[in-house]
C-alpha cells in the first residue's frame, strides 16, 4: 500500500479543530517542522498538544502557539519560550507538566494497549498529590489546579513502596519526522532525532510522517527499521501518511534578532534538515522561520 502524499498541506488535512495532536522532537532535534508549518497555515484551533516541549520562537510547535491554536499543552519542559510563558500566566493556555520519563511511558503505554501504569516518579510531590497550577486567570491568579492521582502500595525489592498511577496518552493524530521511509510506512530515524517520534507514532490513532529520504519497499533492511509500518495501521480505521520533503528544499531559520547581518541557517544532514547552527553563540537562537529553496 502506497501511503505517500504530494504535499504537507494535504498530509495534515486529517487534523480537525479540538483534536489531540502529538508531535515528535526534543528541543529542535527531530521536529516535524514542515508538517507543523502546514498545520499553522491551515489554522486549526482548540488543539491539545502532547510534546516534550513547545519549541522556541518561530520554530515547530511554537508556530501553533503563536497563532493561538493550542488550548492545552502536555509537556515535560516549558522553558525558552516567552510567548508560552505569557499565554500561560494570562490564562490563554492550560499546561499539564509531566516528568519526562513519565511522558514517554504514557505514550508508550498508549501504543501498547496499557490503559494505566504505576510509577515511583512524582510520589510525595504535587505531581501525585495535586495542586499544580494548570491554568491561570487573566489577572494572573491560579484558576485551575491538578487533582490528586490514585496511588497504591506494592512490594518493591522487599519493601512496601508507594506508587502513583499514570494514565496512557492516546492522541488523535501524531506528527513526526524520520530520516528515511518507504512507501509502506517503515521508518528510520537519524541519531537523536529518534527521541519521542516513535512513541508518538505508536500512541496515536493516525500518524503523519515527513521523511528526508523516500525509498521503495524493500530498500530498508528489516534489521534497520526503527518503526515498522504495522505499528501505525493495525486496523483500517488507522493509517500512516508519509510526506516526502522536496529534495531541493531545506528548512532554514533566519536569525533576524542577532547582531550584525541577517544570516540564513540551512545546515545539517540531508534534504530538509532541521539541524541548527548559530553564527555567534548558543544563546543566539533563531526566531523567525522560513522555507528556503
Amino acid at each position: 500500500m502506497d501511503k505517500t502524499v504530494l504535499s504537507a498541506a494535504e498530509a495534515v488535512r486529517r487534523v480537525r479543530d479540538g483534536m489531540t495532536v502529538a508531535t515528535g522532537g526534543f528541543g529542535v532535534c527531530g521536529v516535524p517542522s514542515v508538517l507543523l508549518a502546514a498545520l499553522a497555515d491551515q489554522g486549526r484551533r482548540d488543539l491539545e498538544l502532547v510534546s516534550n516541549n513547545c519549541g522556541i520562537a518561530g520554530v515547530g510547535n511554537s508556530r501553533l502557539l503563536e497563532n493561538g491554536q493550542i488550548r492545552r499543552l502536555v509537556a515535560s519542559y516549558v522553558g525558552e519560550n516567552k510567548e508560552l510563558e505569557r499565554q500561560y500566566l494570562t490564562g490563554e493556555i492550560e499546561i499539564e507538566l509531566t516528568p519526562q520519563g513519565t511522558l514517554a511511558e504514557r505514550l508508550r503505554a498508549g501504543g501498547s494497549g496499557v490503559a494505566a501504569f504505576y510509577t515511583r516518579t512524582g510520589v510525595g510531590t504535587q505531581v501525585a498529590e495535586g495542586g499544580l497550577p494548570l491554568r491561570h486567570a487573566p489577572d494572573g491568579t491560579v484558576a485551575v489546579v491538578s487533582r490528586p492521582k490514585p496511588d497504591a502500595v506494592f512490594d518493591w525489592d522487599g519493601e512496601e513502596q508507594v506508587f502513583v498511577m499514570e494514565e496512557a496518552l492516546r492522541p488523535d493524530v501524531a506528527l513526526m519526522r524520520a530520516h528515511r521511509g518507504d512507501r509502506h510506512g517503515n521508518l528510520v530515524f537519524r541519531m537523536a532525532a529518534r527521541n519521542f517520534n516513535p512513541l508518538c507514532a505508536m500512541a496515536a490513532r493516525f500518524t503523519i510522517a515527513e521523511v528526508e529520504e523516500l525509498v521503495e519497499p524493500g530498500e530498508i533492511p528489516p534489521d534497520e527499521v526503527h518503526l515498522p509500518g504495522i505499528h501505525v495501521h493495525p486496523r483500517p480505521v488507522r493509517g500512516h501518511v508519509i510526506y516526502k520533503t522536496p529534495p531541493r528544499w531545506r528548512v532554514g531559520y533566519t536569525a533576524s534578532h542577532a547582531r550584525g547581518p541577517r544570516s540564513s541557517l540551512p545546515v545539517g544532514h540531508g534534504p530538509a534538515s532541521t539541524h541548527y547552527r548559530s553564527t555567534r553563540s548558543s544563546a543566539s537562537w533563531p526566531r523567525t522561520g522560513s522555507l528556503s529553496r
